[in-house]
């Protein structure tokens, strides 16, 4: 089992910077693969990051590509997002997952994930 929790969101302006943190509890996070998915109102779902359980591979959205880094600290058990030049498009929800078992290319599909936190708010002004 595996619990995530994720902080760092908040109120920010275009192209100010913000880094989330998920942090988990539970002996094998470090044998996870992790994303993170964002999902404004009305909206579904949508993929932002991946980073597999050792770290040396990292997906992006196109979307993001260049401005969001992921990232992860497994001492911590912790996965990271650093996001730079925030746009007011980036506003939603962010939710961290993780997955366990080998990085696939259905790592861009909610469905591939165990497990998720409860999200946080991220809210760019123009």
């Amino acid at each position: 089992q595996v619990q995530l929790v994720e902080s760092g969101g908040g109120l920010v302006q275009a192209g100010a910077s913000l880094r989330l943190s998920c942090a988990a509890s539970g002996r094998t996070f470090s044998s996870y693969n992790a994303g993170w998915f964002r999902q404004a109102p009305g909206k579904e779902r949508e993929f932002v990051a991946a980073i597999n359980w050792s770290g040396d591979s990292t997906y992006y959205a196109d979307s993001v590509k260049g401005r969001f880094t992921i990232s992860r600290d497994s001492a911590k058990k912790t996965v990271y997002l650093q996001m730079n030049s925030l746009k007011p498009e980036d506003t939603a929800v962010y939710y961290c997952g993780a997955d366990l078992g080998p990085m696939t290319p259905r790592f861009r599909d909610p469905g591939m994930y165990d497990y998720w936190g409860q999200g946080t708010q991220v809210t760019v002004s123009s």
